[in-house]
C-alpha cells in the first residue's frame, strides 16, 4: 500500500497538473478553421471575421501564450506579452522548453517589473499593448490572458501627464500611512489607463475575450490583475476618499490633480462591456476539484473544507488541528456529550474570527458526521495565510503552517494519554502552487503528530525555530529535508493548497 505520503503527493501534484497553463489552455481552448472560423472557449463561439491578435501580462502568461499560439496557429496576427524580468531564463533552466515559445513566433515578449515593481520595461511593454488596443476596428478580436500574480505590476499606464515615479511615490505614501492592498488597487485603478476595464474599453468595437488564471480569494474579476478587462466597481469619488482619509488630498502632484479633476465622475456602466467576455480558466476551486476527484480514486472519502482559507497561520494552524481531533474522535466514535461537542463550539468559534468566506462550518461538519470510520477520510483547503514576522529565520507560510500543525498535533497527544489521535495515522501537506514558498526552493512542507518528538530526539527545538520564523532552516535540519516539499517551478499560481489525510490504525 500507498503511504499517506505518497498519496498527499499524489494529490498535490495532481492539483497543480490541472491549472498549468498548457493543459488548462487546452482543454478550454479551441480553433474550429472550418467555413467562418471561430474562437471556441468553453463551448461559447466567438467568430474570427478578419484578424486575431492576443496580449497577456502576467507570471504564468507566458506558458498560456505558447499553448495559445499552438492552438490559433496562422490564424494569430499579432501578439505581445509583458512577462516578470528573468523568467525566460528561468523556465530554460528548470528544463520547461514547453513554457516558452517557438523560434519565429509572432508574440514579442517583453520582461519587465524587477522584484513585482512597475518599472520602464514593464511601462514600455503596457505602451505596446495599449497601442495595438487602440488600433483595433469592430472586425478584429482580441485574445486577453492574465494572469493574477504580477498582472498588476506589468501593466503599468498612468494617466498622462502623471509619470510613473509620480504614482509609485502616490502609492508608496499610502502604503507607509497603511492603506490596505484594496485600497492601493483602487487608487491605482483610477490613475491608470489600462486598470480597472480601460483594456476594454481601449480595445473597443473590437471582440475581447479574456481567458483569465485567479490568484485571489473568491475570484473577484475586478480585482485580479486590478481588472484591466472588468468593469471597475469603483470611482473617482472613492479615490478622493481614500487619499482625503489618509490625509494625501492637499500634497498631491499637480498631474494627479488635473487628472482627478477632469475624470468622469461614475464608474464605465456594464452595458458598455458588451463586447467582453471574461473566463475565469484557472483558480483554487478548479485545483482542489481534482485534487478530490484523485483522492476519491485513491479510495478516500474527500471533503473541500474551502478555497478560501485566509487568516493569521497560527490560527489556521489551529483551525487544522481541530478537525483533525474531530475526525480522530469520529474513528474512536464516542458518544454525544463527548469532547467533540467542546471541540465542534471551538471550531465554529474559530471559523467566525477566520472571515473564511463561503464557508458553511456547520454543513461542512455534518458531511464529516455521515462519512463513518470505514474509508480513510481527505479534507482539502485553499487559499493564502499571512505570516506576521517576528524573526529573522527563513521560510515560508505553508512551511510554517505545517510545522505550527505538527505542533498543535504534538500538544493534542502529549496533554491525553488516551488521545484519539493515537488511533489514527496522519499526515498533513501545505504547498504553494507555484512551487515556491516565500524565499526558497521548497513549495511547502509536509507534518505528522510524531515529527516534534522526533526532532527532540535530533536535538531540534520546534517552538524555537517557530519564534525565528525559521521553518525552512528546521525542515532541511530535519531528517535531512525528508519532509520538504519540492516541486521546482510550476509555471501556474492559484495560491496554497493543503490536505489533511487519515486513516484508522
Amino acid at each position: 500500500t500507498m503511504s499517506l505520503r505518497e498519496h498527499a503527493l499524489s494529490l498535490f501534484r495532481g492539483a497543480v497538473g490541472t491549472v498549468r497553463p498548457a493543459p488548462m489552455l487546452k482543454r478550454a481552448l479551441k480553433l474550429q478553421r472550418d467555413g467562418c472560423p471561430q474562437l471556441l472557449v468553453k463551448g461559447q463561439a466567438f467568430p474570427v471575421k478578419r484578424d486575431l491578435y492576443l496580449v497577456g501580462f502576467g507570471k504564468a502568461v507566458l506558458g498560456m501564450a505558447a499553448a495559445a499560439e499552438e492552438i490559433l496557429g496562422d490564424h494569430l496576427t499579432l501578439g505581445i506579452i509583458n512577462v516578470p524580468l528573468g523568467i525566460q531564463e528561468s523556465l530554460q533552466r528548470a528544463g520547461m522548453e514547453g513554457m516558452l515559445l517557438k523560434p519565429h513566433s509572432k508574440i514579442q515578449v517583453i520582461e519587465g517589473a524587477k522584484n513585482n515593481l512597475p518599472d520602464e520595461e514593464a511601462l514600455k511593454g503596457a505602451a505596446a499593448i495599449l497601442e495595438l488596443a487602440k488600433g483595433l476596428t469592430a472586425d478584429d478580436l482580441l485574445l486577453v490572458l492574465i494572469s493574477g500574480r504580477g498582472g498588476s505590476a506589468l501593466l503599468p499606464a498612468p494617466i498622462p501627464p502623471i509619470t510613473l515615479k509620480e504614482k509609485e511615490k502616490l502609492t508608496k505614501m499610502l502604503a507607509s500611512r497603511g492603506a490596505a492592498i484594496q485600497e492601493l488597487n483602487i487608487v491605482r485603478k483610477t490613475l491608470s489607463m489600462l486598470k480597472g476595464g480601460g483594456l476594454a474599453q481601449l480595445a473597443h468595437p473590437a471582440r475581447v475575450v479574456s481567458l483569465i488564471l485567479s490568484d485571489v480569494i473568491g475570484d473577484p474579476l475586478d480585482i485580479i490583475a486590478s481588472g484591466p478587462t472588468a468593469p471597475s466597481s469603483h470611482s473617482v469619488q472613492d479615490c478622493i476618499q481614500i487619499l482625503t482619509k489618509y490625509n494625501l488630498l492637499h500634497d498631491l502632484p499637480k498631474s494627479v490633480e488635473m487628472v482627478l479633476s477632469s475624470s468622469p465622475t461614475k464608474p464605465t456602466a456594464p452595458e458598455n462591456y458588451a463586447h467582453v467576455s471574461n473566463i475565469i480558466l484557472g483558480s483554487n476551486t478548479l485545483a482542489l476539484e481534482e485534487a478530490k476527484r484523485q483522492a476519491e480514486g485513491l479510495g478516500y472519502a474527500a471533503l473541500v473544507l474551502s478555497a478560501a482559507v485566509q487568516g493569521e497561520v497560527s490560527r489556521v494552524a489551529t483551525l487544522y488541528c481541530q478537525l483533525i481531533q474531530l475526525v480522530c474522535l469520529g474513528f474512536a466514535s464516542l458518544g454525544k456529550g463527548s469532547p467533540s461537542d467542546e471541540l465542534r463550539r471551538n471550531l465554529l468559534q474559530l471559523a467566525a474570527e477566520l472571515h473564511i468566506p463561503t464557508l458553511d462550518l456547520d454543513e461542512f461538519l455534518q458531511a464529516l458526521r455521515g462519512l463513518g470510520p470505514v474509508r480513510p477520510v481527505c479534507i482539502l483547503a485553499g487559499g493564502e495565510t499571512t505570516v506576521q514576522l517576528q524573526g529573522t529565520g527563513k521560510g515560508g507560510r505553508n512551511q510554517e503552517l505545517a510545522l505550527r500543525v505538527g505542533l498543535g498535533l504534538h500538544k493534542a497527544q502529549a496533554t491525553e494519554a488516551s488521545s484519539p489521535q493515537r488511533r489514527c495515522e496522519i499526515l498533513f501537506l501545505s504547498g504553494g502552487t507555484d512551487g515556491q514558498d516565500g524565499p526558497t526552493e521548497a513549495a511547502g512542507a509536509f507534518c505528522t503528530p510524531g515529527l516534534v518528538a522526533e526532532a527532540l530526539q535530533e536535538g531540534l527545538d520546534v517552538e524555537a525555530f517557530l519564534r525565528n520564523n525559521d521553518s525552512y532552516t528546521f525542515f532541511r535540519q530535519f531528517q535531512g529535508g525528508h519532509h520538504l516539499l519540492v516541486t521546482g517551478l510550476t509555471g501556474t499560481n492559484v495560491m496554497d493548497i493543503q490536505a489533511i489525510l487519515i486513516r484508522a490504525m
